[in-house]
């Protein structure tokens, strides 16, 4: 019976994370492309945070679903963006999720979230350099020349949006989880290393600094 709970609790929780995941990319929207294509979307923020409580392959699952929902209803890139956005999400969120499942500790969630981004930012030039050239119709020659002025510093930031995000909303979140029976408590009741004042400061600090670095990508300041 209690094996029965944690399942529908688990299923209950995933689909909560990918409604909310689909409902941030249909918000972000209205922010304006990076280089006339580059789309932020803070979906990875809720995906990650789904790993770093129930493990990597719920970061897995979870961007598959809301991808293939992309590609079906508001995408114009197909298979292609399909593949794009599963590739980019779980190269930020497994690392970040498999890193902090070995401790969780808040220590243990800011590495694992700087690892996170480093592995997207890597992973992203090679699938860019790959794909990009047969979505956009371009020579593979002008890709390669966008993907350090352009991919990389987008990558990077989109990563720094998302894990400030991550940091910022865990907390409530999981909090709200708990209250409603949908995840289990802590087992000490509080969690190792719980998230203080000083460490949202910190989180809200490094959110508004990579802010205003997507406003110096998309042109705004």
């Amino acid at each position: 019976m209690k094996e029965k709970r944690m399942s529908t609790r688990y299923l209950a929780s995933t689909a909560m994370f990918a409604a909310v995941s689909f409902v941030s990319v249909l918000i972000a929207k209205v922010i304006p492309n990076v280089a006339g294509f580059l789309s932020y979307e803070p979906k990875d923020a809720f995906i990650v945070i789904a790993g770093l409580l129930y493990g990597p392959m719920t970061s897995v699952l979870i961007s598959v679903i809301v991808s293939l929902i992309e590609m079906l209803t508001i995408s114009s890139t197909g298979p292609y963006g399909f593949l794009m956005n599963v590739v980019s999400t779980c190269a930020f969120a497994v690392p970040a999720a498999w890193f902090y499942q070995k401790h969780r500790t808040q220590k243990d969630a800011v590495i694992g979230l700087v690892f996170g981004i480093v592995t997207m930012a890597v992973a992203m030039l090679l699938w860019n350099y790959i794909i990009t050239p047969y979505y956009m119709g371009v020579p593979r020659e002008t890709v390669a020349g966008m993907l350090l002025p352009v991919f990389l510093p987008f990558n990077l930031v989109k990563g720094g949006l998302n894990a400030a995000l991550t940091l910022l909303l865990y907390k409530p979140i999981v909090s709200a989880l708990r209250s409603a029976h949908l995840a289990e408590p802590s087992a000490s009741g509080k969690a190792k290393g719980s998230f203080s004042v000083g460490f949202t400061l910190f989180s809200l600090a490094v959110l508004i600094t990579f802010v205003l670095l997507l406003l110096v990508l998309i042109g705004v300041i």
